[in-house]
């Protein structure tokens, strides 16, 4: 009998980390601050949280300096703005994907956090932009040696401005990733990297309501 018991034991403690191992990854993300609240993505979908709130399991302790400091499901951990989505409970993927699914924020943009050439990035839809388009600093910090580019002028809301455009090795959104994509370098400020129709067009779009669906095209 005491044997029983021991193997009995046994499996339920197997079967519980089996689980866990399974179960579902939680993508969270801290996309800046709202007032008093921080606004985080959960599982794809923006929310605004006061400190001591909680969503789906998600509670924000307190955000400062860039850092919002949460728990989820328990597991206390540090979200630096604009830095990769934190996944819990799913081993890495591999960048073979080929679908992309983002939720509008409260302001009705499709706003989501990737890479360039494997460093990460704040990126924004715009399907009026020809191009990817990002401020120098924004091209100093991922790596983009701009200084090689071709020079040359485009039109804005302000006026003409000098441009450099340049090709990017990599950008990835989630597990997708698409190669050798042409930008532009800007000299102004930007708060998000523009993805332009350069990007856009590999992809098959369209939008139901605050979804928007990227199908990579073969």
């Amino acid at each position: 009998m005491k044997r029983l018991l021991v193997a009995a034991v046994a499996a339920l403690l197997a079967a519980s980390a089996a689980a866990q191992n399974t179960a579902p990854a939680r993508r969270i993300t801290f996309n800046g601050t709202m007032g008093d609240k921080a606004l985080l993505v959960i599982d794809g979908q923006p929310r605004t949280l006061a400190p001591g709130a909680s969503h789906q399991g998600v509670k924000l302790l307190g955000y400062s300096n860039g850092d919002a400091d949460v728990a989820i499901d328990g597991r206390r951990t540090l979200l630096r703005i604009g830095a990769e989505q934190v996944s819990l409970g799913a081993a890495p993927r591999a960048g073979a994907g080929s679908q992309i699914v983002l939720s509008a924020d409260l302001g009705g943009h499709f706003v989501t956090l990737g890479s360039i050439n494997g460093r990460s990035a704040s990126l924004l839809v715009d399907t009026g932009a020809s191009m990817v388009s990002m401020s120098q600093a924004d091209a100093e910090r991922l790596g983009v040696d701009h200084r090689k580019g071709r020079r040359g002028t485009v039109q804005t809301a302000n006026g003409p401005v000098p441009a450099t455009q340049v090709t990017l090795a990599q950008v990835r959104i989630g597990d997708v990733d698409v190669y050798n994509v042409d930008a532009l370098v800007l000299p102004t400020s930007m708060p998000h990297i523009l993805l332009g129709n350069s990007y856009l067009t590999r992809f098959q779009m369209r939008r139901e309501n605050d979804r928007l669906t990227l199908d990579k095209r073969l």
